[in-house]
Parts: structure tokens; C-alpha cells; sequence
């Protein structure tokens, strides 16, 4: 395996990128991939006029085995060591993070019900393509696959941070965003900005081939389990424009309401869900109804379920399933440690830390469970 960096220039509205070089030659690599969050990267490489050229800010770093996930270099940092030798130490996180250089705005205004997909695509093409000083170069909207986008609601949502929107929105329903480079030309590349879902591949389906992991089997060489219960909100008062008993306000909860002890509740301030809309350039009011639809997605998107997740090490040189050809993060798997009779049948792989050192090649594993 191989990282290969690369310069990119905007040109107008695309964007110019040039391999600058290969290297194979590295202390070690972290390639962290994430289902509900940007992905992050780190490079640990012997310093050199030469590395310290190729290795700046604002390159992107991919590998010649992955051609789904590329990085953006954001920190560089030289360590001199008299005994150890120098090292550079760089940093970044994939493409995605690029979003989170825009917020919300003008307002995004949906009140009629509308597939997560579109609102999603329609978020990025206002404040991230349309012509002008927001455009970020060379991004274009690609394919939407999978059934949760298809999940319709209605919304409003103006100031929050693009990618962290974008990411709350893809746990609340189950897929996730991700930009790739595609190459068009000779160093002419466009940025694809992608939603999608990952699959089913537990014991609980008969559909796709089970991914089981388990102590068992020798592929789960360790384990950790916990749950966590302090986080959970399951029970919004959400509270929309106006003053004192004149507030407009409703509750949101997930299928039954929740009683007793186990009710979490939450309060959710959501001044900023404006009762106009825009229509043609002419401002006109929100209906009561329609504008309570509003305040209960944002209490949808204010819920907490509990947090119940498992970390592990698996075999990387299984025979049974190999990562990347037989399953992917975003998959569902079963995941058991039969010496202590903990069997999770259906689980999410929400991330996978990939390591490359002088010892090879480790497989690290995140795993959450999904209400």
C-alpha cells in the first residue's frame, strides 16, 4: 500500500489537482474511517527538506487502494530529536471537512414533506455551489443511494455548521455523506459529494452473506463493551417563536410516548424556526400546523438514545471475512464474546481505525448498536 499526495489549485470553478509524490516509505499510518462523523488521518514520517516540501497544509493525501475516501492535510508539526531522529507529524481530516468551512444560510425552509436526500442535496447547492464567494471549487452533487434518504419530513434549519448538520441528520436516519475525488481530464478532477447507507449482513437477515465476529470463531482478538444511560433524552418540549404563555411550542417523542422512569426529557429552545417563509420573494406566514411539523423535527433532532457501543481488535488475516471486500463501515454485523455470553445480533460498524506500522497491518474496530 502506497499514499500519494496531491497539490490542488482552483481554477475558476474547478478545481487543478497534480500528484506531487509517492511514498511507501513511512513510520506508520492511521486511516480512520467514520459512518457518523469526518474521518480523520495521521502520517508519521522521517523529516527531510524533501518530506517537508511534499507534506503541506491544504494537500490532499489518498491511498492507491482506497479511491473512497481522500484526506485534506490541516496540521504539519516537525519533531527534532537528537537520539530518535526528526519526524514530521501530519494531520488531517477527509474531504468532508471542507463543509464545515460554510453554515446554514439564508434559512432552508422545507414545509412540505420532503425526502432527507433532496434537503440534504438542497443544503449543500445553496451554500456550497451556487457562484460566488461561498462556491468551494470543483464540488458537484453525485448519486444518492439507499432507502433511509427517502425518509420525508418537514424542516427549517438556518446558522448551523453545514457538515455537522449534515452528519446529525445522517444518525437520526441511518446513512452517511462522504466527497471523493472522480477524475475527468488530465489533473482535472471533480469533488463527488455522496450520501448512501450501509448494509445489512448480520445473523438477523438472510439477504447478504452473516458477518459474525466472535471469540469463537479466533477473529475478535479483543473486546470492550459498555452502555450508557447519562446521555439519554427521549422526551422534547421544544418551544418556537414568541414570549412567555404565548410561546409556540408542542412534544416530540419516537413511537410511544415514554413514561415513568423511563422518560428522558429535554428541553429544546427553537426560537430560530421562523413562523414566514420565503415564496417567490414575497414573505408570507408559516400555518400553525405546518409550523408545529417544523418544532417536531427539531425535537426529533434533539433526541439522545442511550449509549451503548463496543470497541474490539479483529483478525486481519481472517480467512472467513476480509474488510473492504466482504463488509464496509456502516454495515451491520453480529458481534459476540461467547465466554461471557454477550451476543449482539445486529450491530453497526460505525468506524474503522486501519494502522500501518514496522509490525503490519491492524484492524480497529467500532461498533454501536442502533434504537
Amino acid at each position: 500500500m502506497q499514499i500519494e499526495i496531491y497539490n490542488m489549485i482552483p481554477v475558476g470553478e474547478n478545481i487543478s489537482i497534480s500528484l506531487e509524490a509517492v511514498c511507501d516509505s513511512f513510520s506508520s499510518l492511521l486511516w480512520d474511517i467514520e459512518y457518523y462523523k469526518c474521518g480523520e488521518f495521521e502520517v508519521y514520517i522521517a523529516a527531510s527538506p524533501r518530506n517537508i516540501e511534499i507534506f503541506q497544509t491544504d494537500r490532499i493525501v489518498g491511498r492507491d487502494d482506497d479511491k473512497e475516501h481522500f484526506g485534506l492535510i490541516e496540521s504539519v508539526e516537525l519533531e527534532t530529536d537528537s537520539e530518535d531522529g526528526d519526524y514530521l507529524i501530519v494531520k488531517g481530516r477527509f474531504l468532508m471537512c471542507l463543509l464545515e468551512r460554510r453554515i446554514i444560510y439564508p434559512t432552508l425552509n422545507f414545509t412540505t414533506m420532503t425526502a432527507y436526500g433532496i434537503i440534504i442535496q438542497k443544503a449543500v447547492e445553496n451554500n456550497a455551489l451556487a457562484s460566488g464567494n461561498r462556491l468551494i471549487p470543483g464540488l458537484k452533487l453525485g448519486e444518492i443511494q439507499g432507502a433511509c434518504w427517502s425518509q420525508t419530513t418537514k424542516l427549517q434549519v438556518s446558522y448551523e455548521n453545514l457538515m455537522e448538520w449534515i452528519y446529525t441528520i445522517c444518525e437520526k436516519i441511518g446513512g452517511t455523506a462522504n466527497i471523493r475525488l472522480s477524475k475527468i481530464a488530465e489533473e482535472q478532477y471533480e469533488m463527488i459529494f455522496e450520501l448512501s447507507q450501509g448494509s445489512d449482513r448480520s445473523m438477523m437477515q438472510d439477504e447478504n452473506p452473516h458477518i459474525v465476529f466472535s471469540d469463537s470463531y479466533n477473529n475478535l482478538l479483543s473486546f470492550t463493551y459498555f452502555t450508557d444511560t447519562s446521555v439519554k433524552k427521549n422526551f422534547a418540549y421544544v418551544l418556537g417563536k414568541g414570549e412567555g404563555q404565548q410561546r409556540k411550542r408542542t412534544t416530540y417523542f419516537a413511537d410511544s410516548e415514554p413514561v415513568l422512569l423511563d422518560r428522558y426529557e429535554v428541553y429544546v429552545d427553537a426560537k430560530d424556526i421562523s413562523d414566514e417563509e420565503q415564496e417567490n420573494g414575497v414573505t408570507k406566514p408559516i400555518s400553525d400546523a405546518e409550523y408545529i411539523e417544523l418544532l417536531r423535527e427539531k425535537g426529533n433532532q434533539n433526541l439522545i438514545p442511550t449509549k451503548t457501543k463496543s470497541e474490539s481488535q479483529i483478525a486481519v488475516q481472517s480467512t472467513q471475512f476480509q474488510y473492504g471486500v466482504d463488509y464496509f463501515v456502516g454495515d451491520f454485523v453480529t458481534v459476540e464474546h461467547q465466554r461471557f455470553g454477550i451476543r449482539q445480533n445486529k450491530i453497526q460498524l460505525v468506524g474503522m481505525i486501519e494502522s500501518f506500522d514496522h509490525n503490519g497491518r491492524n484492524l480497529t474496530p467500532t461498533f454501536k448498536e442502533m434504537e
